[in-house]
């Protein structure tokens, strides 16, 4: 959910921002650095609960705490990319299939009832699912629009 607020609040921000600066409105860039702003606020997560993150990937996966920091980096990229125009689609394509791949740990996760802030299996459960995968799906559309038309 705070991802979703971030997008959306600074989303708005940057519309006016951007209007006061070249007079017009320009969605698409305001998008982006709506979805970039987003994505250093979920990196930063996973500097802040690495320990949490990792449970949310299955047993059989070895170096779960580097894999956690290391989406946390590329995220970083990415929200980097996403902003300059000669790298901006190439981002866009690469972040959305970054989006798919980590939804399964999302399922997983809910499946678990995973608290990746606490480090805990006291988590919202499979309910969670009913707006986690819409929301990824959201994500995917924002930057598709945003970045690839």
């Amino acid at each position: 959910m705070k991802p979703l607020i971030v997008l959306l609040l600074v989303f708005c921000i940057a519309l006016l921002i951007v209007r006061a600066i070249s007079g017009k409105y320009d969605i698409a860039f305001s998008g982006r650095i709506a979805m970039s702003c987003m994505l250093v606020f979920s990196a930063i997560g996973h500097f802040a609960f690495t320990k949490g993150m990792s449970l949310m990937m299955p047993q059989f996966i070895p170096f779960k705490l580097q894999i956690v920091y290391l989406t946390g980096v590329l995220e970083i990229i990415f929200a980097a990319g996403l902003l300059l125009p000669d790298f901006q689609v190439l981002t866009a394509w690469v972040l959305v299939v970054f989006l798919i791949l980590v939804l399964p740990a999302n399922i997983y996760a809910s499946i678990k009832n995973v608290n990746y802030q606490k480090a805990t299996f006291d988590g919202n459960g499979l309910a969670y699912l009913w707006f986690r995968i819409p929301l990824q799906f959201l994500f995917i559309s924002w930057i598709y629009l945003s970045a690839m038309i």
